[in-house]
């Protein structure tokens, strides 16, 4: 059986200050927390014989990854795909702004200067797609909390992308075989279609 272990970053500095950031060029390392976070995630992953490890272009991402498996010798491959959301114009913003602009828009619409949720859905419709052409049978993935959270929902069946799970704990690993992850992304991509 193929293995794919999904998994939010740990607490970066944005998460802390509640800020957010879809810029990847934006220097967010983990906090303390979230380094401690990254190293939880490595125990809970210790015994799991890892091929492979794919990451977004945020440095939050790497750096979990590193941290949750040094010493491991796993090769990493960074996929931008797998990048958090374009929030464009509200690039380092308050979360608060963030909720209020998506509360008085529709998925479709994008972000100021940046991209929809529907197209950055279709996105992550695409890296599961590429994950599951991977040769590897065991691939952790580190990446951030809406495509984790758009995957399981999706994969549940959910007609609804932000439920019914919504909120996701940094750095725990959540555990996808390969018709799981078939399913997400053929979900997304039938709930975002044109």
């Amino acid at each position: 059986m193929r293995l794919f272990i999904l998994a939010r970053h740990g607490e970066s500095t944005l998460n802390h200050e509640q800020r957010i950031n879809g810029d990847p060029s934006v220097r967010v390392p983990l906090t303390e927390k979230g380094r401690d976070e990254a190293r939880l995630l490595g125990q809970q992953i210790a015994h799991v014989p890892l091929e492979v490890c794919v990451h977004s272009r945020f440095e939050r991402t790497r750096e979990t990854a590193e941290v949750a498996l040094a010493g491991r010798g796993v090769p990493f491959v960074t996929d931008p795909l797998l990048d958090d959301i374009d929030v464009g114009e509200l690039e380092g913003g308050t979360l608060d702004d963030y909720r209020a602009w998506k509360r008085s828009h529709a998925r479709a619409d994008p972000f100021p200067g940046g991209e929809s949720l529907d197209g950055a859905a279709r996105r992550y419709a695409q890296a599961f797609r590429m994950l599951l052409a991977l040769g590897e049978d065991r691939i952790l993935v580190v990446t951030h909390e809406i495509p984790l959270r758009y995957a399981i929902n999706a994969a549940a069946g959910s007609d609804d992308l932000d439920g019914p799970t919504h909120q996701l704990a940094n750095a725990t690993p959540y555990l996808f075989d390969e018709s799981a992850l078939q399913r997400a992304a053929t979900q997304i991509e039938r709930l975002t279609s044109d």
